[in-house]
C-alpha cells in the first residue's frame, strides 16, 4: 500500500470518527421548550348584520338579524350597534357564525327595527342602516317598491290584452290604447275606424293582481288587474285611456327593458291626428272634435 493511499484512509477514519460523535452529541440534546403562544385581546364592538339574504318588501323579524362583532375603527355612523367596545380574544372574534348565534331580541336595537319593510336589497352578513329600511306603519311594500316620482296605477288586462299571460312582475310592457274613433279621410268622407296606438313604453310592472313575484319556476300568470309603475305627470292621460277605450300590454325583450318610462303617442284631446294601419297601408287621419 502506497503512502498516499495510506494517508486517504487515515483522514477517511478520522471524519468518521468525528461524524459519529457528532450525531452522538446531537441525539443526547433536549428539544429548545417552543414558548405558548400568547392569547391577545382585541377590542370589538358589536354591529347588527343580516344573518341571511333579506329582499325588498320583506318585514325584518329577530331571526333575521344579529350581533357580529366589528373593529370600532372601522364601523360606520349609519351601522346600528349595541353601544359597547369589549375585550375579545382573537379566536372568539374570528367566529363570528357562533355570535351571530347568540340573537337578543330583547335588545334596544332589536325592537327599534323588528318588523320594518326592507327597502333596499341587504345580503347575509351585511350591517343594517336605517335607510334601508321602512319603519313599521310608515307604508307597506308598493310605497317600498315605487321609485321616487312614480305612481302605481292598476289597468284591466284578460289572458289576450296581457300577452297571454306571460307578462309577469318586474317585467317592462308597451301600454297600447284601442279604440274606435270617427275620423275623416283627406276627402272629407267620415268614417269609424279602429285604432291602436302606444300611449306608454318601457314601463315596469309591479304586480298582477294581488301578486308582487310569480311562484317558484312560474312562467305565465292570469290576473284581471296589471298595476303598473307610472310617473306621476302621466297618471292622468293613463286613467283617461282606461275610459276612453281598450287598454293592452305588449311584453318588452330583457335587452330592451333598459331606461325609464317614456310617452308613446298622444291620447285623443291633446291630437286631432291618429295613424290609421290597414291591409299593409298606414294613412293620417284627424280625429273628430
Amino acid at each position: 500500500m502506497g503512502p498516499t493511499r495510506l494517508v486517504i484512509l487515515i483522514v477517511a477514519a478520522v471524519c468518521s470518527v468525528g461524524l459519529g460523535f457528532l450525531v452522538l452529541n446531537m441525539m443526547g440534546k433536549k428539544p429548545a421548550p417552543v414558548a405558548p403562544i400568547a392569547t391577545t385581546e382585541v377590542t370589538m364592538q358589536k354591529v347588527l348584520v343580516a344573518k341571511r339574504d333579506l329582499k325588498i318588501g320583506e318585514r325584518v323579524t329577530a331571526d333575521a338579524v344579529g350581533w357580529q362583532p366589528w373593529p370600532p375603527g372601522s364601523v360606520n355612523a349609519s351601522f346600528i350597534t349595541d353601544g359597547e367596545a369589549r375585550p375579545m380574544p382573537s379566536s372568539v372574534a374570528a367566529a363570528t357564525d357562533k355570535v351571530l348565534e347568540a340573537v337578543l331580541p330583547d335588545s334596544a336595537a332589536m325592537t327599534a327595527i323588528e318588523g320594518s319593510i326592507v327597502r333596499e336589497p341587504i345580503f347575509a352578513s351585511e350591517p343594517i342602516v336605517q335607510r334601508k329600511l321602512l319603519r313599521g306603519g310608515q307604508g307597506g311594500y308598493m310605497s317600498v317598491v315605487l321609485q321616487p316620482g312614480m305612481r302605481a296605477v292598476g289597468v284591466p288586462v284578460t289572458v289576450e290584452t296581457g300577452a297571454g299571460g306571460f307578462i309577469l312582475p318586474n317585467d317592462h310592457v308597451d301600454l297600447l290604447l284601442n279604440e274606435k274613433i270617427e275620423a275623416k279621410t283627406a276627402d272629407g268622407a267620415s268614417r269609424n275606424v279602429a285604432t291602436s296606438r302606444v300611449i306608454m313604453r318601457n314601463v315596469r310592472v309591479l304586480a298582477i293582481d294581488q301578486a308582487t313575484e310569480p311562484e317558484a319556476e312560474a312562467k305565465a300568470m292570469v290576473g284581471a288587474v296589471a298595476t303598473l309603475e307610472i310617473p306621476a305627470e302621466d297618471v292622468p292621460m293613463v286613467t283617461s285611456a282606461k275610459m276612453q277605450g281598450e287598454l293592452a300590454l305588449t311584453l318588452r325583450a330583457f335587452s330592451d327593458a333598459t331606461g325609464g318610462p317614456e310617452r308613446g303617442f298622444a291620447v285623443s284631446g291633446s291630437s286631432d291626428m291618429v295613424r290609421v294601419f290597414r291591409n299593409g297601408q298606414s294613412s293620417d287621419v284627424r280625429v273628430s272634435q
